[in-house]
């Protein structure tokens, strides 16, 4: 199953999306936000993969490779909505993260729109949350270009400043 954007194909991850996911997730520079620092092995990626590939087989959803129609290819991300811990309360949680190359194309605007697009009308899901840290500006204002709100903050990072909480519903999009 895959869908499309007007620039992007999404589609379930494979196991052949492993190099790609190590790649990206390995990378410092994707991970300059991310408190727990990149992937250090290929083992950590191959868990990660597999954590995926389960909760689509279990849900139904969850997160997409992403390629462009451009360059089918080349994998340039990975992102969507899927089941993420807060603490200790399960939120479906819109997420991704671009190859450096990717960035400052709209890639994660048109991607987060279709998630919630997805979400909303085709799962039905009555709201859809994101968390970002704090100092992640350029994140923050993709999760505001597309209409999420920012609704609490989240302590999830010991001895750094709470990350944000955004909210979107269905019913005010």
């Amino acid at each position: 199953m895959h869908r499309t954007t007007t620039r992007l194909i999404l589609r379930r991850p494979t196991s052949e999306d492993l190099v790609s996911l190590f790649s990206i997730y390995g990378d410092p520079a994707t991970n300059q936000f991310n408190p727990s620092g990149p992937l250090t092995d290929i083992n950590q990626a191959q868990s990660l993969l597999e954590a995926w590939m389960k909760h689509w087989i279990t849900k139904g959803y969850g997160q997409w490779t992403i390629r462009t129609r451009d360059a089918p290819e080349i994998v340039i991300g990975f992102g969507g909505i899927d089941t993420r811990k807060y603490l200790d309360v399960d939120r479906l949680n819109l997420g991704y993260r671009f190859a450096a190359p990717a960035w400052g194309r709209g890639y994660a605007t048109e991607l987060s729109e279709a998630a919630l697009d997805f979400g909303f009308v085709e799962l039905e899901i009555p709201e859809i949350f994101a968390v970002v840290r704090p100092n992640h500006l350029a994140s923050i204002r993709v999760l505001e270009k597309i209409g999420m709100q920012r609704i609490d903050t989240l302590d999830d990072v010991a001895g750094q400043p709470p990350s944000l909480i955004f909210q979107a519903n269905r019913t005010h999009l």
